[in-house]
């Protein structure tokens, strides 16, 4: 019996249940049940209006976005969904920090809920750094449902790697 990767930290009796719909082949069935729809959040352009709209919804006060982006690089055997960085660069005599945030491309063709909570995430590190109970509160604060979205995005991502996508 394989791991199941994306699962690791679940209690054992919930991923029986998703080995369970596996084994039957319903896996898939039971995502497209719970996510039909597919975002329109195509072009860098578009995620960044998206992306910066929701911050001025919940973080006004947060540092501003200078780039957002889908990367094709962002590997998910690493567990990177999404990256925020802050690149500091020398300008004049001050020390200036461009804060960025990449999106795995993969989530171009995903549910529009699963790119919200990819979102939240990466927006909550702009006052959270660490994934402590802060960080989590502040996520729920933006997306009430946040923890739940975060176990189907991993029944998702291990959906895709059985290869029936």
């Amino acid at each position: 019996m394989t791991p199941l990767k994306y699962l690791q930290s679940y209690p054992p009796a919930l991923q029986a249940q998703i080995r369970q719909l596996m084994d039957n082949g319903r896996l898939g069935e039971y995502l497209q049940r719970r996510y039909p729809d597919r975002h329109g959040v195509q072009s860098d352009k578009a995620l960044y209006t998206y992306v910066a709209a929701l911050k001025q919804e919940h973080l006004r006060n947060a540092p501003a976005i200078d780039k957002v982006l889908y990367d094709n690089r962002l590997d998910l055997t690493h567990r990177a969904l999404g990256l925020h960085t802050a690149v500091s660069r020398v300008q004049g005599g001050k020390l200036k920090a461009k804060k960025e945030i990449r999106v795995a491309s993969v989530f171009k063709d995903a549910a529009p809920e699963f790119l919200q909570m990819i979102v939240v995430h990466e927006l909550a590190h702009l006052k959270e750094f660490d994934h402590n109970k802060a960080f989590y509160q502040l996520c729920e604060h933006m997306l009430p449902d946040y923890h739940q979205l975060e176990f189907d995005l991993r029944v998702y991502l291990t959906w895709r790697e059985l290869g029936t996508v």
